[in-house]
């Protein structure tokens, strides 16, 4: 079992910057690929960018590229996501995602954070 935590959520200024953090224990951290997705009240979850086990490789939705980073470091079992120039659109529940195999689909991850919301105002 992988217990996911995530934190760093809260009200931001559209425009303005967050940095979520994911916290993991349980089984080693650096065997899983790690992922961020999304959920706005009533749609469906949305991949938002994924990372390889050892950090070395990132991908990301179109709607973030150039202003969402993730990162991780194995050391502290932790992936980061710092989101700048954030849209009243981007406003969601944010959950982090462990698994063996990457990719953008939910159903490729085997162990899910609680979320951390994320609100923009407008």
């Amino acid at each position: 079992q992988v217990q996911l935590v995530e934190s760093g959520g809260g009200l931001v200024q559209a425009g303005g910057s967050l940095r979520l953090s994911c916290t993991a224990s349980g089984r080693t951290f650096s065997n899983y690929a790690m992922a961020w997705f999304r959920q706005a009240p009533g749609k469906e979850r949305e991949f938002v960018a994924r990372i390889s086990r050892s950090g070395g490789s990132t991908y990301y939705a179109d709607a973030v590229k150039g202003r969402f980073t993730m990162s991780r470091d194995n050391a502290k079992s932790t992936v980061y996501l710092q989101m700048n120039s954030l849209k009243p659109e981007e406003t969601a529940v944010y959950y982090c995602a462990a698994g063996q195999i990457i990719g953008p689909t939910p159903r490729l991850y085997d162990y899910w954070g609680q979320g951390t919301q994320v609100t923009v105002s407008s």
